[in-house]
């Protein structure tokens, strides 16, 4: 079994001042930065994803700060950057291929948001024939409302994860991956 890390949009968005601040995204992206020092030791092959909007979406705009991956994650020299335009990390990028060609079986997965681009990678690299690993505490979201109602970014994490632990992905914590 040949893992790979992806690293999807831990970018400056996400943060304070961004657009689109998420709950914790410090401790996630502190997290996430534990698992990617360790593929690095390993010489593990790591994969940052990288979201840039089309033309009149006002997030993650071309040029701005906010598009920049945050500093807890930087890819390295030599480090495969893609960029994406939708939830799919998959969907309009060379991410399949570039795995398949590397013999990768295996996807450790952190990132944000935990219920849209985290759940829909996920998702489509089950699909895809990966199994798949989420550190859940390398991930974070945002609160939502629906109808009126409410939902704290901690239920709307826990839900997504929850769901993808069903059926589509082992989740674990930063800790018991690290101990494994």
């Amino acid at each position: 079994m040949k893992k790979a890390l992806i690293i999807i949009d831990v970018q400056k968005e996400y943060f304070e001042n961004g657009a689109l601040e998420l709950v914790n995204p410090i401790p996630a992206s502190e997290n996430a930065k534990k698992i990617l020092e360790h593929f690095r030791k390993e010489n593990g092959i790591v994969v940052h994803v990288q979201h840039i909007s089309g033309e009149g979406v006002p997030i993650f705009v071309p040029g701005t700060q906010g598009v920049e991956i945050h500093e807890n994650v930087k890819p390295l020299q030599g480090e495969k950057v893609i960029t994406k335009a939708f939830p799919n990390s998959f969907r309009g990028t060379d991410l399949l291929e570039y795995l398949q060609s590397n013999d990768i079986t295996h996807l450790v997965i952190a990132g944000m948001m935990t219920h849209m681009c985290i759940d829909a990678g996920t998702r489509a690299a089950f699909d895809f024939g990966f199994e798949c690993t989420v550190i859940g505490d390398a991930c974070a979201t945002r609160d939502l409302e629906i109808n009126g109602q409410h939902v704290k970014a901690t239920d709307v994490h826990n839900a997504f994860l929850a769901a993808l632990e069903f059926f589509y992905a082992k989740i674990v914590t930063t800790e018991n991956y690290l101990l494994s």
